[in-house]
């Protein structure tokens, strides 16, 4: 069963698993196809550039109105988001204890298909990720997160390399029209 256009596909999980590494593999591969393809990026990268990584509640939500606005202004045929403002609330969660309105009320039914990144590669370090140990948890709020969220269809994605981009495959081709499945 293939979905109209533009496809709205979300990418989430803990940290250093694998999602901007698996979103620039999807975006080659559906413009090989000949599909027009917006990567939105972790917005979290861009507001962090020019400050010191110091979270506050007030920067979780300015980064989860920035994902947004992002995923908002975005359009192709497909919108591929590196993250989205979920993680701002798992963050709110972990970090703060609490969960603002604006935040609790999302869900992903916005979004065709949410691909959930599993923790079974190596951590690498990058000065943004601060809970290396916690990967296991963070994965266990996201799973349940998505799956308290009605009419959500995810898929989990794991492995390393090209055993990752072919399970994530697998969940995203049966949306895609048929002439962009048989080449």
């Amino acid at each position: 069963m293939s979905a109209a256009f533009p496809l709205k596909i979300a990418i989430v999980g803990p940290e250093s698993c694998g999602k901007s590494t698996l979103a620039a593999a999807l975006a080659g591969r559906l413009r090989g196809l000949g599909l027009s393809v917006a990567l939105v990026d972790e917005y979290a990268r861009a507001y962090y550039a020019h400050r010191p990584y110091r979270p506050t509640l007030s920067d979780v939500m300015a980064i989860a109105e920035g994902q947004l606005a992002r995923e908002a202004a975005a359009s192709g045929d497909v919108v591929l988001c590196d993250s989205t403002a979920l993680t701002c609330r798992i963050w709110a969660e972990v970090g703060f204890g609490r969960v603002p309105g604006v935040l609790a009320a999302l869900d992903h039914r916005g979004y065709a298909l949410t691909l959930l990144a599993r923790p079974d590669i190596p951590w690498q370090h990058d000065p943004l990720r601060s809970h290396p140990h916690a990967r296991d948890a963070l994965f266990g709020r996201y799973r349940q997160a998505l799956a308290a969220m009605e009419g959500c269809r995810v898929a989990e994605v794991g492995g390393e390399g090209g055993e990752r981009l072919a399970c994530a495959w697998a969940a995203l081709a049966p949306l895609l029209p048929v002439f962009c499945t048989e080449s």
